[in-house]
């Protein structure tokens, strides 16, 4: 997958839990959770999804890799085929 790739798939995770939610002007170097209001449970959310549809364990220590959309691509890039 390429970086836009990835970013789309973060984005529409996003979207499928917080529906209310509007990523579509998220800045990608800011806190997605100060962006979006995003709690814990939000966030495990997300998690979970990236486990779920793409096999991607990220372990707990890894959280904070994925506090920005371009930090979550960083991390999910050798990941998910691209780098």
């Amino acid at each position: 997958m390429t970086r836009d790739e990835i970013s789309k798939v973060v984005v529409e995770i996003i979207n499928d839990i917080l529906p209310e939610g509007d990523c579509s002007g998220v800045d990608p170097d800011a806190s997605l959770r100060d962006q979006l209001d995003l709690d814990s449970m939000d966030f495990l959310d997300i998690v979970m999804e990236l486990r779920k549809q793409y096999g991607v364990e990220v372990p707990e220590a890894d959280y904070p890799k994925l506090a920005t959309l371009n930090s979550c691509v960083d991390y999910l890039e050798p990941k998910m085929g691209g780098a």
